[in-house]
């Protein structure tokens, strides 16, 4: 794995985080299966069954991508980071592991004052900053911003958020300039790519831009505010993108979060399939109370 940085300066504006130097690393040609995943979220039994997928269609974790925040709302930060590591897969920092890293009071999300994620968001920050040991943030605090790699004859670049705000959210329906401005960006540190992986907002999709896809592979430690307990991960295989449902121990989950005093809200979500911090949505991504059942 190669490794490079480049430096630039500004503020975002939104209290979210800002790299005064990106590191990137180049993960060469991968041309098999690739499994790409995102948001572990401290969540044990989600990465546990996420290994026994890999296992079962023989990806080791040189085909394994993720686009970063290991540890957030679950119980389990510690041995969230271990199982990550132990698979040996290729990780980009999200905002949770450079604001650990970094020896940060919050989870660095920017969530305006007073919204849900605000409120929820110290109890198992505060956690995570206990559980996690000098060398697990040491080892955060390592990890590239960005990454690229060949597949297929095509380049892609992985990010996790944006590339200037790691936590910028970006969704299916976000403006054509938010893509265009941070795929200018990323090609500035990388050069050009074809397509970008992503993550960080919570929630699958891809996106058709005039510069390649935008592929967002969702996150395997909570459910995507649909109404069903399972998580979401992806696979890039011959170029093709398919999106896949992880099922895993939802109860071994919400022990852990309750051993551990978290707020009851994120362990609920796991079980309702839906998010206490719909705030955080645009409007044409919120599911209205009603139709939730």
């Amino acid at each position: 794995m190669g490794a490079g940085a480049a430096s630039f300066k500004g503020r975002n504006g939104q209290g979210g985080v800002m790299q005064a130097e990106i590191k990137s690393a180049d993960l060469g040609t991968l041309d098999g299966p690739i499994l790409l995943f995102g948001g572990p979220y401290s969540n044990l039994q989600a990465v546990e069954a996420l290994a026994r997928f890999a296992k079962a269609r023989g990806i080791d974790g040189s085909a394994m991508i993720c686009t970063g925040d290991i540890v957030a709302y679950c119980g389990a930060p510690r041995e969230s980071v271990s199982a990550i590591r132990a698979l040996g897969c290729a990780v980009v920092a999200g905002n949770c592991e450079l604001q650990l890293a970094s020896g940060a009071e919050d989870c660095g999300c920017g969530f305006a004052p007073g919204s849900s994620c605000d409120m929820l968001s110290g109890a198992w920050f505060a956690h995570a900053v206990q559980r996690l040991d000098a060398d697990a943030k040491a080892w955060m605090g390592a990890l590239p911003d960005v990454a690229t790699f060949g597949h297929q004859g095509e380049r892609y670049g992985v990010i996790h958020g944006g590339v200037r705000d790691v936590a910028r959210f970006i969704w299916s329906e976000s403006a054509e300039a938010v893509f265009e401005e941070e795929w200018q960006a990323l090609e500035k540190i990388v050069g050009p790519v074809d397509h970008i992986i992503a993550g960080h907002s919570g929630l699958p999709f891809i996106r058709e831009t005039p510069r390649g896809r935008w592929i967002n592979a969702g996150v395997i430690g909570m459910p995507p505010h649909d109404g069903g307990q399972q998580s979401r991960f992806a696979l890039l295989d011959g170029g093709e993108v398919t999106f896949h449902r992880l099922s895993y121990d939802v109860a071994g989950a919400v022990a852990d979060m309750e051993r551990a005093g978290l707020p009851r809200a994120y362990s609920h979500a796991l079980q309702s399939g839906y998010w206490p911090s719909e705030d955080v949505l645009p409007p044409g991504l919120r599911v209205p109370s009603l139709a939730r059942g």
